[in-house]
C-alpha cells in the first residue's frame, strides 16, 4: 500500500523526521569544491561559435538593410563567450568599417548596443 494514498489520520505518527539539512553540513566546509563543480558545469553548457552558411549571411544582410531603412526593431541572437544572447534593438547604424552592429533598446534610448558581426547567429525582424 502506498503511504501518499492513506488518510492522513490514519498514518503512524511516530515517524521519526530525520537528520534533515544537517546531514549534508560537512559537505559545506569545502568551498572550493563547489566553485570547481560550478565551473565544471558551466564549462559542460558552453557552446562553440557557430559557423554561418553565405546564404544565411545573404539572408540577414538583407533584413539589416530593410530594418535600418524602414526604422524598425530587429531581434539579434548572437554569441558571446560559448552561451548564445537574445537582444531586440532598434537599429541605428550598421558600421561596416569597424564591423559592428549597432542599436538602442526599446526601453532605453540613451544606451547604446554594439554586437559585433563575427558573433551575429540570427537576426529577425520584428
Amino acid at each position: 500500500m502506498d503511504y501518499r494514498d492513506m488518510p492522513m489520520d490514519e498514518l503512524d505518527s511516530n515517524i521519526p523526521q530525520g537528520r534533515g539539512m544537517i546531514k549534508w553540513a560537512p559537505f559545506a566546509t569545502m568551498p572550493e569544491q563547489f566553485e570547481g563543480v560550478d565551473r565544471m558545469i558551466e564549462d559542460q553548457t558552453r557552446i562553440e561559435r557557430p559557423v554561418l552558411s553565405d546564404d544565411r549571411l545573404d539572408e540577414m544582410n538583407h533584413i539589416l538593410k530593410k530594418a535600418l531603412h524602414e526604422k524598425r526593431y530587429v531581434n539579434v541572437e548572437y554569441y558571446y563567450d560559448g552561451f548564445r544572447f537574445h537582444v531586440e534593438l532598434r537599429l541605428v547604424q550598421v558600421d561596416t568599417w569597424s564591423m559592428v552592429l549597432i542599436g538602442h533598446h526599446p526601453d532605453d534610448d540613451a544606451e547604446m548596443t554594439f554586437i559585433s558581426f563575427i558573433d551575429i547567429l540570427d537576426i529577425t525582424m520584428r
